[in-house]
């Protein structure tokens, strides 16, 4: 390996976790929004929940790491350059959004980034597989419309089996339940975003030779890579994204328990059933869609369509505002010399 590609390799390293961290902080909403919105955990303490949960998960199955280092792009087009660009560029716009108190998809920012910059280095189309790219757009596409309906229904659902007890009653029951779909949501996070930088770290090996391949199509995660990717993703979390929370917590619906724990199971599940089929799904969307589709149950007039609308653009725009960033990233990579 050369003193440049060593170079190149370290810095992917250092700016995946970089994106993990941010991952964390603005994907923290997604875990624990609804759980302090229904004052079952005090913010301090669901976060902590929620940071564990994510750290656990984040270990757990490797399909989506596969998907995110391997199956994009064709093994000539993956440099260390081409991920390097993708997770320089993906912290960028999360950042700019978290700090709007937009749930954008950290997913999103960063398979679009990748997109762009293999587009940049094999200029075209050509160097993209048509397996990870169709997989990508189906979890773009599907996410928030299956949590949208799974929540509607688990909300109706659960909204029937109460209305017949009283109103402290059920809180309580279905406050200890949002601890059980709290914890689901906060492994499926850590399962499905936790593995992108794992498949970044690692596809980055794969390309500059740190790492050999045993097969054609195998995908090796080292063990240091799967501990370092959940520390900083469970850090990331532990700082919390308050302007996420506040949006999906608060502002775009005010919830009851049984609500929190509709739209928690409704996510956690759309999100566990697609990491292990290798699909990159993004958590913020899904969480999104199913807080959405609680709060239509009780009619359209308590959801906060507004915040729903932005929300709504940022998943529109990321995906294209990523793939010519990526590009252009790439571009000024590759004129450095790398």
């Amino acid at each position: 390996m050369t003193t440049l590609a060593l170079v190149t390799l370290i810095l992917t390293i250092v700016f995946a976790l970089v994106f993990n961290l941010a991952n964390g902080w603005n994907d923290a909403a997604n875990a624990v929004a609804t759980i302090i919105s229904t004052r079952v955990l005090s913010p301090a303490r669901a976060i902590a929940f929620g940071a564990v949960f994510n750290f656990v998960g984040a270990l757990f199955s490797s399909e989506v790491a596969k998907t995110v280092g391997l199956n994009i792009a064709n093994a000539e087009c993956l440099t260390g350059a081409t991920f390097l660009a993708a997770v320089m560029t993906a912290p960028i716009w999360i950042t700019w959004c978290a700090r709007r108190g937009l749930p954008n998809s950290c997913s999103h920012a960063l398979l679009g980034a990748l997109i762009g910059s293999v587009i940049a280095s094999s200029g075209g189309l050509a160097g993209l597989k048509a397996d990870g790219i169709q997989k990508i757009f189906f979890g773009v596409l599907i996410c928030p419309v299956v949590g949208f309906i799974a929540g509607y229904i688990l909300a109706w659902v659960t909204t029937k089996i109460s209305q017949n007890l009283r109103p402290k009653a059920a809180g309580a029951v279905f406050g200890k339940l949002q601890l059980v779909s709290a914890g689901a949501m906060a492994f499926a996070h850590g399962t499905g975003d936790g593995q992108k930088a794992m498949g970044i770290i690692t596809g980055a090996m794969l390309a500059t030779g740190a790492l050999a391949a045993t097969s054609h199509d195998s995908f090796p995660i080292p063990f240091w890579v799967r501990i370092v990717c959940a520390l900083t993703m469970a850090l990331g979390t532990s700082l919390g994204g308050w302007r996420v929370i506040r949006t999906l917590g608060s502002r775009l619906i005010h919830l009851r328990t049984y609500q929190g724990f509709s739209a928690e199971t409704a996510a956690s599940t759309t999100i566990l059933i697609n990491t292990l089929g290798g699909i990159p799904i993004s958590t913020t969307h899904s969480i999104t869609g199913a807080i959405m589709g609680v709060g239509a149950v009780r009619g359209a007039k308590a959801v906060h369509w507004g915040v729903g609308r932005k929300i709504v653009f940022a998943w529109i725009v990321t995906f294209p505002i990523c793939i010519v960033a990526g590009a252009l990233m790439y571009l000024l990579l590759h004129a450095c010399g790398m």
